[in-house]
């Protein structure tokens, strides 16, 4: 495997690759720069040639040192890798919220459900960061300040709220939002949108 490669067997190489700190994405079976460098790391790290390609010793060599992925590692249900749950995210309803790994986690009673990524306010217009519920909910929403949609929006502080953002789809992690907590998986958030209840717990923390 190296560079331009294309198949199943690359997803499985990145989702060891992971396993073992090595990889920070979810697999997307396609060999780029980035699985390039994660393979010279391995290799650096074990004493192997710094190739950034896959021959038979570096297969063997990972293959020792990792177990077969799951289904969940090689498809997973979010492209940042979740942190360890918030203590106030393991009892109840719960809308996890986690700053520092920009992903959100539905859990119920410990159990994450559902996982997406998600981008913040901008330092001028911070999302706030505490232990919430959930006020009210609305399944197409205009922002009355910005004029913008917010699709499937639950609002947790003031004006803040969770949701769905076509400029996140759009721009990734290169804007940024009023405060509001921007989802950019619009399948996902309206699954979640449909469980969540007025006066489940909003957790935002680092």
């Amino acid at each position: 495997m190296t560079q331009g490669s294309e198949s199943e067997q690359v997803r499985e190489l990145q989702a060891r690759l992971r396993q073992i700190g090595h990889f920070h994405r979810s697999p997307t079976a396609f060999y780029g720069s980035m699985t390039a460098e994660a393979v010279s790391g391995f290799q650096r790290k074990r004493g192997l040639a710094e190739t950034g390609s896959v021959d038979g010793t570096t297969w063997r060599r990972l293959l020792a040192v990792t177990r077969t992925p799951t289904a969940g590692e090689l498809r997973p249900a979010t492209t940042n890798e979740l942190d360890e749950p918030d203590p106030r995210c393991l009892k109840g309803r719960v809308l996890c919220i986690s700053k520092e790994s920009r992903t959100l986690a539905w859990m119920i009673d410990g159990t994450v459900v559902a996982a997406m990524d998600v981008r913040f306010g901008s330092e001028n217009t911070p999302t706030r960061e505490g232990t919430f519920s959930v006020g009210w909910k609305a399944e197409d929403w205009e922002s009355t300040l910005y004029h913008t949609p917010m699709p499937y929006a639950m609002f947790f502080s003031g004006g803040q709220a969770v949701h769905y953002s076509p400029d996140f789809a759009a721009r990734g992690y290169s804007g940024a939002s009023h405060g509001c907590v921007n989802v950019r998986d619009k399948k996902k958030i309206a699954s979640v949108f449909g469980q969540v209840k007025v006066g489940d717990k909003v957790v935002v923390h680092w």
